[in-house]
C-alpha cells in the first residue's frame, strides 16, 4: 500500500500539492524546517518549481500547510481513539495519555512536530505560529471541558496542570532524557485527578 511518500528512485504519486506536502512533511520533520530548502522539497516531491508556487506562495506557507496537515492527522487519530473510551473523567484523561503514547511511537521519533517547529520559528508573525497555537488551544479546551464535567471546583486550574503534563511529555519524548515520559505524566495526572 502506497503512502504517497517518494523513495529514492521512485516517482511520487498524487497531485503536485499532495506530493509537495508529503515531501515537506518528511523533510521538515526529519531534518528541521530551517535546514531544508525549497529546492530539496521540490526535488523530493518530483515537481517543477512553478508547481510549488502554484500551490504555496512561499516556504512559510508550505510550513503552515505541513503543520495543518499534521494537526488534521493527529486530530483524526486522537478523536477516533478517544471515541472508544468510556468511564470517568479520570479514565478518559489517563487513556488520552495512552493515545498520545501510541501516536508518539508511530509518528514522532523526534518529538512533537509543533514543538520542534515552534523552537525553530522565532517570528511570532510566521503563519505556522497560528497553526501551532490552534493545536495547543484545542487540547486545552478539551481538557477544560472534560474536567469541568467532573464537577471540579477549579476546572481551569486542573486543566492547566494536565496541559503542562501533556506538554512535558511532548518536549521530553524525543530527547530520551526521561525514561518513560508518558508513564510519568500519567502517574502525575492520576494523582492530580484524585
Amino acid at each position: 500500500m502506497s503512502t504517497g511518500t517518494a523513495t529514492r528512485g521512485s516517482r511520487p504519486r498524487g497531485s503536485a500539492r499532495e506530493r509537495l506536502l508529503e515531501a515537506a512533511s518528511e523533510l521538515f520533520y526529519r531534518h528541521g524546517i530551517r535546514a531544508v530548502g525549497i529546492d530539496t522539497v521540490i526535488e523530493r516531491a518530483g515537481v517543477a518549481k512553478m508547481s510549488l508556487y502554484n500551490h504555496f506562495s512561499s516556504k512559510d506557507e508550505l510550513v503552515a500547510a505541513y503543520l495543518e496537515r499534521r494537526e488534521q492527522r493527529w486530530g483524526a487519530f486522537f478523536d477516533s481513539e478517544l471515541q472508544r473510551i468510556g468511564g470517568t473523567v479520570a479514565d478518559r484523561v489517563l487513556a488520552a495519555f495512552d493515545i498520545l503514547a501510541s501516536w508518539l511511537e508511530r509518528e514522532c521519533p523526534r518529538g512533537c512536530a509543533f514543538g520542534n517547529a515552534e523552537a525553530e520559528l522565532a517570528d511570532p508573525t510566521h503563519p505556522a505560529q497560528e497553526v501551532i497555537e490552534a493545536d495547543k488551544a484545542r487540547l486545552r479546551e478539551w481538557l477544560t471541558e472534560l474536567v469541568a464535567a467532573s464537577g471540579s471546583a477549579d476546572p481551569e486550574l486542573v486543566a492547566e496542570q494536565l496541559f503542562l503534563l501533556w506538554e512535558g511529555v511532548l518536549v521530553t519524548s524525543g530527547t530520551g532524557r526521561v525514561r518513560d515520559p508518558v508513564a510519568a505524566a500519567k502517574q502525575a495526572a492520576a494523582r492530580l485527578l484524585g
